[in-house]
């Protein structure tokens, strides 16, 4: 009967404190499942400003490179019609272009653009101009009739339907990845859709470089502009590079990281480091008959070259993704968990759909330039 009582008293005395930590407990799952409803997680998604190197001929006499934009949530429903990416599909990269049967954009699924092939155990470790030209009439047979079938396959000075697909045959590419939000994704989304998308490419003030700007400043508005110095007004995947990074360290909620795409050896000679204009002109050839015509103007160059030119965006040793790890590129950072899921990209309705454009639309990229003065 002691013993009872005993235990009795146990009882009585613990039972309300572990009933009042349960209710305790309940109540602040509640809360904070309320407070979760109303007050929820911004949707985070990612894109990368791709600085691709200049390469042949062309790279030889304008050795600034090109740029594009990759999109983790953006997927081509054509290439030239845009929707939200499904399940298992790595995005796409989407560039202004010439050439390309008078579109001014189109946009590739990653793989394919980067080796011509849709699964990454295809993609060769060395290759040869035969290899290259297979895997790229492969695949334009297979999904890229829709642009017309007799696309110009492109030159030594103008681009045609080859730069779409295998660019890392051609050379290397670094990537800027920076975090986006699915609001800024849908707006992109539904502007290029309603844009004209034909073409008023001119290398000098509507590049590719521009549309890179341009799609910048529709994330991050009013930040990114055309250079005096060093690039004489023009836009050049260098600038558009040294810019995010200085916009990023005073926005470190971008996250920004750096990667590099090698260059697939054995098709081309390595290619060259990116440049400014003033850095062009005067550590090429250029510079000797520029300073025999005007010694002032090549003074002025090589001035403005080294207080403003010789700025370097890439960090030293930047991560590398081979074509069977590229989650770090495709993923948003609190889920690369498991590298071998970015091994295949989905089949894409670009696939097969046919090439569109809304007439109804504004102006070209559907992409509004935005008048500042020049930081």
């Amino acid at each position: 009967m002691a013993e009872d009582r005993e235990m009795f008293k146990i009882l009585t005395k613990e039972g309300p404190m572990v009933s009042m930590r349960k209710v305790c407990i309940t109540v602040c799952a509640f809360i904070a499942l309320a407070f979760s409803a109303l007050f929820p997680a911004p949707c985070r998604a990612q894109a990368a400003l791709l600085v691709e190197e200049p390469y042949g001929f062309f790279g030889a006499i304008n050795p600034t490179g090109h740029n594009a934009i990759y999109f983790e949530r953006i997927c081509a429903e054509t290439p030239v019609h845009l929707r939200h990416c499904r399940s298992g599909e790595l995005g796409s990269v989407i560039a202004r272009y010439q050439g390309i049967d008078g579109y001014d954009w189109v946009a590739m699924p990653l793989l394919p653009y980067l080796y011509s092939v849709e699964n990454t155990s295809e993609v060769p470790a060395r290759v040869n101009r035969e290899t290259v030209n297979r895997l790229r009439d492969r695949y334009r047979e297979a999904h890229l009739l829709s642009l017309g079938e007799g696309l110009y396959s492109g030159g030594l000075v103008r681009g045609g339907w080859t730069q779409l697909v295998g660019v890392s045959y051609e050379r290397r590419i670094y990537a800027f990845r920076f975090e986006t939000s699915e609001e800024q994704d849908d707006e992109f989304i539904a502007r290029m859709n309603d844009s004209r998308n034909r073409t008023q490419f001119n290398l000098l003030f509507n590049n590719c470089s521009d549309f890179a700007r341009l799609a910048l400043n529709s994330y991050f508005p009013r930040s990114f502009h055309r250079a005096i110095f060093p690039d004489v007004g023009m836009t050049t995947p260098k600038q558009l590079a040294y810019e995010l990074e200085r916009y990023a360290r005073k926005h470190p909620e971008m996250r920004l990281m750096v990667f590099e795409i090698p260059q697939i050896p054995g098709y081309r000679r390595l290619s060259r480091s990116n440049k400014s204009i003033a850095e062009s002109l005067t550590t090429t050839a250029y510079a000797i008959p520029i300073a025999v015509l005007n010694p002032y103007v090549a003074g002025v160059l090589y001035v403005d070259y080294f207080v403003r030119g010789r700025f370097h965006p890439i960090p030293r040793h930047p991560q590398m993704l081979s074509p069977d790890n590229l989650l770090a590129l495709t993923a948003p950072a609190q889920a690369v968990q498991n590298p071998d899921s970015a091994g295949v990209q989905a089949p894409s309705a670009a696939a097969g759909g046919s090439a569109e454009t809304t007439a109804s639309a504004a102006d070209n990229s559907g992409l509004t330039e935005i008048k500042v003065a020049h930081e």
